[in-house]
Protein backbone atom coordinates (compact mmCIF):
# COMPACT_ATOMS: atom_id res chain seq x y z
CA UNK A 1 0.00 0.00 0.00
CA UNK A 2 2.86 2.39 0.85
CA UNK A 3 4.45 1.90 -2.59
CA UNK A 4 1.12 2.46 -4.33
CA UNK A 5 0.54 5.62 -2.29
CA UNK A 6 4.02 6.95 -3.13
CA UNK A 7 3.50 6.30 -6.84
CA UNK A 8 0.19 8.16 -6.67
CA UNK A 9 1.89 11.11 -4.96
CA UNK A 10 4.64 11.19 -7.60
CA UNK A 11 2.00 11.19 -10.33
CA UNK A 12 0.37 14.15 -8.60
CA UNK A 13 3.71 16.01 -8.63
CA UNK A 14 3.86 15.35 -12.38
CA UNK A 15 0.50 17.20 -12.82
CA UNK A 16 -0.85 14.92 -15.58
CA UNK A 17 -3.53 17.37 -16.77
CA UNK A 18 -1.16 20.32 -17.25
CA UNK A 19 1.55 18.07 -18.67
CA UNK A 20 -0.94 16.44 -21.03
CA UNK A 21 -2.08 19.83 -22.32
CA UNK A 22 1.53 20.82 -22.96
CA UNK A 23 2.20 17.57 -24.81
CA UNK A 24 -0.94 18.16 -26.88
CA UNK A 25 0.31 21.62 -27.89
CA UNK A 26 3.73 20.21 -28.76
CA UNK A 27 1.87 17.74 -30.94
CA UNK A 28 0.07 20.61 -32.66
CA UNK A 29 3.42 22.19 -33.48
CA UNK A 30 4.70 18.89 -34.88
CA UNK A 31 1.51 18.35 -36.85
CA UNK A 32 1.43 21.79 -38.46
CA UNK A 33 5.12 21.81 -39.41
CA UNK A 34 5.87 21.26 -43.11
CA UNK A 35 8.34 18.47 -42.26
CA UNK A 36 6.99 15.12 -41.05
CA UNK A 37 8.89 13.01 -38.55
CA UNK A 38 8.84 9.22 -38.37
CA UNK A 39 6.44 7.93 -35.72
CA UNK A 40 9.13 6.63 -33.32
CA UNK A 41 10.91 10.00 -33.41
CA UNK A 42 7.65 11.90 -33.03
CA UNK A 43 6.70 9.87 -29.96
CA UNK A 44 10.12 10.41 -28.42
CA UNK A 45 9.78 14.18 -28.91
CA UNK A 46 6.40 14.16 -27.16
CA UNK A 47 7.79 12.02 -24.33
CA UNK A 48 10.74 14.37 -23.93
CA UNK A 49 8.47 17.41 -23.76
CA UNK A 50 6.21 15.67 -21.25
CA UNK A 51 9.13 14.70 -19.01
CA UNK A 52 10.53 18.24 -19.01
CA UNK A 53 7.13 19.77 -18.22
CA UNK A 54 6.55 17.18 -15.51
CA UNK A 55 9.97 18.02 -14.08
CA UNK A 56 9.10 21.72 -13.95
CA UNK A 57 5.83 20.90 -12.17
CA UNK A 58 7.48 18.60 -9.63
CA UNK A 59 10.34 21.00 -8.84
CA UNK A 60 7.87 23.88 -8.56
CA UNK A 61 5.87 21.94 -5.97
CA UNK A 62 9.07 21.03 -4.13
CA UNK A 63 10.09 24.69 -4.00
CA UNK A 64 6.63 25.90 -2.93
CA UNK A 65 5.82 23.15 -0.44
CA UNK A 66 5.68 25.56 2.50
CA UNK A 67 3.50 28.20 0.81
CA UNK A 68 1.28 25.43 -0.60
CA UNK A 69 0.51 24.47 2.98
CA UNK A 70 -0.99 27.93 3.55
CA UNK A 71 -3.49 27.68 0.68
CA UNK A 72 -6.76 25.75 0.84
CA UNK A 73 -6.53 24.52 -2.76
CA UNK A 74 -2.96 23.18 -2.37
CA UNK A 75 -2.53 22.18 1.27
CA UNK A 76 -3.46 18.57 0.52
CA UNK A 77 -0.71 18.14 -2.07
CA UNK A 78 1.77 15.36 -1.22
CA UNK A 79 4.51 17.62 0.20
CA UNK A 80 2.56 20.07 2.41
CA UNK A 81 0.36 17.21 3.59
CA UNK A 82 3.47 15.28 4.68
CA UNK A 83 2.74 12.21 2.56
CA UNK A 84 5.99 12.43 0.58
CA UNK A 85 9.58 13.05 1.63
CA UNK A 86 10.83 16.31 0.04
CA UNK A 87 14.12 14.63 -0.93
CA UNK A 88 12.19 12.06 -2.98
CA UNK A 89 10.23 14.83 -4.70
CA UNK A 90 13.43 16.73 -5.49
CA UNK A 91 15.14 13.62 -6.87
CA UNK A 92 12.05 12.76 -8.92
CA UNK A 93 11.90 16.24 -10.43
CA UNK A 94 15.60 16.30 -11.28
CA UNK A 95 15.42 12.79 -12.79
CA UNK A 96 12.49 13.75 -15.02
CA UNK A 97 14.34 16.84 -16.21
CA UNK A 98 17.57 14.99 -16.99
CA UNK A 99 15.85 12.11 -18.80
CA UNK A 100 13.56 14.49 -20.71
CA UNK A 101 16.51 16.58 -21.86
CA UNK A 102 18.43 13.49 -22.99
CA UNK A 103 15.39 12.18 -24.89
CA UNK A 104 14.96 15.52 -26.65
CA UNK A 105 18.66 15.72 -27.48
CA UNK A 106 18.40 12.29 -29.12
CA UNK A 107 15.14 12.82 -30.99
CA UNK A 108 14.55 16.55 -31.54
CA UNK A 109 17.93 18.17 -32.13
CA UNK A 110 19.89 20.80 -30.26
CA UNK A 111 17.57 23.77 -30.89
CA UNK A 112 14.51 22.13 -29.37
CA UNK A 113 16.58 20.72 -26.53
CA UNK A 114 17.92 24.15 -25.61
CA UNK A 115 14.44 25.72 -25.81
CA UNK A 116 13.07 23.05 -23.49
CA UNK A 117 15.97 23.32 -21.06
CA UNK A 118 15.68 27.12 -20.96
CA UNK A 119 11.94 26.80 -20.31
CA UNK A 120 12.51 24.29 -17.51
CA UNK A 121 15.23 26.32 -15.78
CA UNK A 122 13.34 29.59 -16.27
CA UNK A 123 10.18 28.15 -14.75
CA UNK A 124 11.94 26.70 -11.71
CA UNK A 125 14.64 29.27 -10.96
CA UNK A 126 13.11 32.55 -12.20
CA UNK A 127 9.31 32.27 -12.22
CA UNK A 128 8.87 30.26 -9.02
CA UNK A 129 10.83 32.57 -6.66
CA UNK A 130 9.59 35.68 -8.50
CA UNK A 131 5.98 34.86 -7.52
CA UNK A 132 6.79 36.17 -4.04
CA UNK A 133 8.31 39.39 -5.40
CA UNK A 134 6.15 40.78 -8.20
CA UNK A 135 2.95 40.15 -10.17
CA UNK A 136 5.17 40.37 -13.27
CA UNK A 137 5.96 36.74 -12.48
CA UNK A 138 2.78 35.88 -14.38
CA UNK A 139 4.23 37.06 -17.71
CA UNK A 140 7.60 35.47 -16.91
CA UNK A 141 5.96 32.12 -16.14
CA UNK A 142 3.85 32.25 -19.29
CA UNK A 143 7.02 32.16 -21.44
CA UNK A 144 8.07 28.59 -20.54
CA UNK A 145 4.39 27.66 -20.45
CA UNK A 146 4.12 28.63 -24.13
CA UNK A 147 7.28 26.78 -25.23
CA UNK A 148 5.80 23.31 -26.10
CA UNK A 149 4.15 24.21 -29.46
CA UNK A 150 7.29 26.05 -30.54
CA UNK A 151 9.33 23.02 -29.49
CA UNK A 152 7.11 20.80 -31.62
CA UNK A 153 7.65 23.07 -34.61
CA UNK A 154 11.43 23.30 -34.16
CA UNK A 155 11.74 19.54 -33.61
CA UNK A 156 10.32 19.04 -37.11
CA UNK A 157 11.94 21.96 -38.95
CA UNK A 158 15.13 22.58 -36.91
CA UNK A 159 14.37 26.30 -37.23
CA UNK A 160 12.51 29.02 -35.37
CA UNK A 161 9.99 30.26 -37.93
CA UNK A 162 6.98 32.56 -37.83
CA UNK A 163 4.30 29.84 -37.57
CA UNK A 164 6.08 28.37 -34.55
CA UNK A 165 6.32 31.81 -32.97
CA UNK A 166 2.61 32.41 -33.61
CA UNK A 167 1.77 29.13 -31.86
CA UNK A 168 3.98 30.27 -28.99
CA UNK A 169 2.13 33.61 -28.94
CA UNK A 170 -1.30 31.99 -28.89
CA UNK A 171 -0.48 29.88 -25.84
CA UNK A 172 1.33 32.77 -24.14
CA UNK A 173 -1.64 35.14 -24.55
CA UNK A 174 -4.16 32.45 -23.61
CA UNK A 175 -2.39 31.83 -20.32
CA UNK A 176 -2.64 35.41 -19.10
CA UNK A 177 -6.43 35.66 -18.56
CA UNK A 178 -6.40 32.00 -17.52
CA UNK A 179 -4.04 32.56 -14.59
CA UNK A 180 -5.52 35.96 -13.72
CA UNK A 181 -8.86 34.18 -13.41
CA UNK A 182 -7.36 31.54 -11.09
CA UNK A 183 -5.78 34.29 -8.99
CA UNK A 184 -9.12 36.11 -8.81
CA UNK A 185 -11.00 32.95 -7.91
CA UNK A 186 -8.45 32.09 -5.19
CA UNK A 187 -7.44 35.62 -4.21
CA UNK A 188 -7.62 35.04 -0.46
CA UNK A 189 -5.47 31.91 -0.77
CA UNK A 190 -2.76 33.79 -2.64
CA UNK A 191 -2.87 36.64 -0.14
CA UNK A 192 -2.47 34.20 2.75
CA UNK A 193 0.57 32.64 1.07
CA UNK A 194 2.08 36.07 0.24
CA UNK A 195 2.15 35.33 -3.49
CA UNK A 196 2.13 38.54 -5.52
CA UNK A 197 -0.64 37.98 -8.02
CA UNK A 198 -2.32 40.88 -9.83
CA UNK A 199 -5.69 40.82 -7.98
CA UNK A 200 -3.91 40.89 -4.60
CA UNK A 201 -1.29 43.54 -5.41
CA UNK A 202 -3.13 45.80 -7.85
CA UNK A 203 -6.78 45.03 -7.22
CA UNK A 204 -9.62 43.28 -8.99
CA UNK A 205 -10.38 46.02 -11.52
CA UNK A 206 -6.78 46.18 -12.77
CA UNK A 207 -6.77 42.38 -13.05
CA UNK A 208 -9.96 42.46 -15.11
CA UNK A 209 -8.61 45.19 -17.41
CA UNK A 210 -5.44 43.19 -17.96
CA UNK A 211 -7.41 40.05 -18.78
CA UNK A 212 -9.41 41.94 -21.42
CA UNK A 213 -6.22 43.39 -22.97
CA UNK A 214 -4.50 40.00 -23.16
CA UNK A 215 -7.59 38.24 -24.51
CA UNK A 216 -8.08 40.98 -27.12
CA UNK A 217 -4.49 40.56 -28.30
CA UNK A 218 -5.29 36.89 -28.82
CA UNK A 219 -7.73 37.73 -31.65
CA UNK A 220 -5.17 38.95 -34.23
CA UNK A 221 -2.50 36.54 -32.99
CA UNK A 222 -4.71 33.47 -33.44
CA UNK A 223 -5.73 34.54 -36.95
CA UNK A 224 -2.10 34.99 -38.07
CA UNK A 225 -1.92 31.29 -38.98
CA UNK A 226 -4.20 32.15 -41.92
CA UNK A 227 -1.89 34.52 -43.87
CA UNK A 228 1.04 32.24 -43.04
CA UNK A 229 -0.75 29.46 -45.01
CA UNK A 230 -0.66 27.14 -42.02
CA UNK A 231 -4.45 27.10 -41.66
CA UNK A 232 -7.48 27.84 -43.82
CA UNK A 233 -10.67 29.84 -43.62
CA UNK A 234 -12.54 27.36 -41.42
CA UNK A 235 -9.85 27.79 -38.80
CA UNK A 236 -9.82 31.58 -39.32
CA UNK A 237 -13.55 31.88 -38.67
CA UNK A 238 -13.43 29.51 -35.71
CA UNK A 239 -10.40 31.20 -34.16
CA UNK A 240 -12.03 34.62 -34.51
CA UNK A 241 -15.27 33.46 -32.88
CA UNK A 242 -13.51 31.66 -30.04
CA UNK A 243 -11.17 34.59 -29.33
CA UNK A 244 -13.99 37.13 -29.38
CA UNK A 245 -15.94 34.84 -27.07
CA UNK A 246 -12.95 34.70 -24.71
CA UNK A 247 -12.86 38.51 -24.61
CA UNK A 248 -16.60 38.61 -24.02
CA UNK A 249 -16.30 36.27 -21.04
CA UNK A 250 -13.66 38.63 -19.58
CA UNK A 251 -16.02 41.62 -20.01
CA UNK A 252 -19.32 39.90 -19.23
CA UNK A 253 -20.97 40.92 -15.97
CA UNK A 254 -17.81 42.80 -14.99
CA UNK A 255 -19.32 44.70 -12.09
CA UNK A 256 -22.49 42.75 -11.43
CA UNK A 257 -21.03 39.59 -9.90
CA UNK A 258 -18.51 38.80 -7.16
CA UNK A 259 -14.86 38.77 -8.15
CA UNK A 260 -14.58 35.07 -7.31
CA UNK A 261 -17.54 34.27 -9.56
CA UNK A 262 -16.02 36.34 -12.37
CA UNK A 263 -12.75 34.45 -11.92
CA UNK A 264 -14.45 31.07 -12.07
CA UNK A 265 -16.42 32.09 -15.17
CA UNK A 266 -13.31 33.24 -17.06
CA UNK A 267 -11.38 30.19 -15.87
CA UNK A 268 -14.01 27.85 -17.32
CA UNK A 269 -13.95 29.80 -20.60
CA UNK A 270 -10.17 29.48 -20.76
CA UNK A 271 -10.35 25.73 -20.21
CA UNK A 272 -12.68 25.47 -23.22
CA UNK A 273 -10.70 27.81 -25.48
CA UNK A 274 -7.47 25.95 -26.19
CA UNK A 275 -8.96 22.46 -26.82
CA UNK A 276 -11.71 24.08 -28.94
CA UNK A 277 -9.13 26.00 -30.99
CA UNK A 278 -7.19 22.78 -31.55
CA UNK A 279 -10.38 21.01 -32.62
CA UNK A 280 -11.20 23.79 -35.11
CA UNK A 281 -7.67 23.52 -36.48
CA UNK A 282 -8.11 19.76 -36.90
CA UNK A 283 -11.44 20.20 -38.71
CA UNK A 284 -9.88 22.85 -40.94
CA UNK A 285 -7.03 20.50 -41.91
CA UNK A 286 -9.32 17.52 -42.51
CA UNK A 287 -12.23 19.27 -44.28
CA UNK A 288 -10.44 22.27 -45.79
Amino acid sequence: MKVRSTIGDLVELFKPTITGLSVMMAGVGLWLAPVSLEWPTLLLVLIGVGLQVGSANALNMYWERNSDGLMARTRNRPLPAGRLNPAIALGFGVLLGVVGTVVLAYSAGSLTTWIGLAALLGYVFIYTPMKRMSPLALAVGAIPGAAPPLMGWTAATQEIQMPGLVLFGIVFLWQMPHFIAIAMYRKHDYAAANIKVVPVVRGANVAKVQSVIWATALIPCSILLLPLDVAGHIYGAGACLLSVGYVWMCIRQWGSIRDSVWGRSVLLASLVYLPALTLVLFVDRVVG
